[in-house]
């Protein structure tokens, strides 16, 4: 049996990493996924022409390397798919009272777009190589 997923959607803010007393790399973002709301029916609902969508966030943990390059290229609104693990966690907090969590742990983070910055150079390369026509 395998603890698999795959889940494509967008960078909901700019990633945080920490390194452990150890000298691991620890790299954490939100991942937001959609899929279309259904009425009773199983009919896409509208509204104003649009179709309307449900929205879950994801809690995405990379370690070492892939954390490095998380930390290097990942940008808030960026598309990128995930292939990981889901890993449960159970603890007592301050008041005692036991609390739950759940996260994806990432084994590989493909880029399915640039970040925002990386566009604004692109654009800005390409206004450059117009400028080097010599007609």
């Amino acid at each position: 049996m395998q603890n698999l997923v795959i889940l494509a959607g967008n960078v909901g803010a700019t990633p945080e990493t920490r390194t452990t007393q150890g000298g691991t790399k620890i790299t954490s973002f939100s991942l937001a996924t959609s899929r279309p709301k259904r009425d009773n029916e199983g009919k896409v609902i509208k509204e104003n022409g649009r179709r309307v969508e449900d929205t879950e966030w994801h809690r995405i943990t990379c370690f070492n390397g892939v954390a490095k390059t998380v930390a290097e290229y990942v940008e808030k609104g960026q598309k990128v798919m995930i292939r990981g693990r889901i890993h449960y966690t159970r603890w007592t907090d301050q008041q005692d009272i036991e609390r739950y969590g759940v996260e994806i742990i990432a084994d590989e983070v493909t880029f399915l777009s640039y970040g925002k910055s990386r566009q604004q150079q692109q654009g800005a390369a390409q206004d450059n190589d117009d400028d080097d026509i010599p007609f």
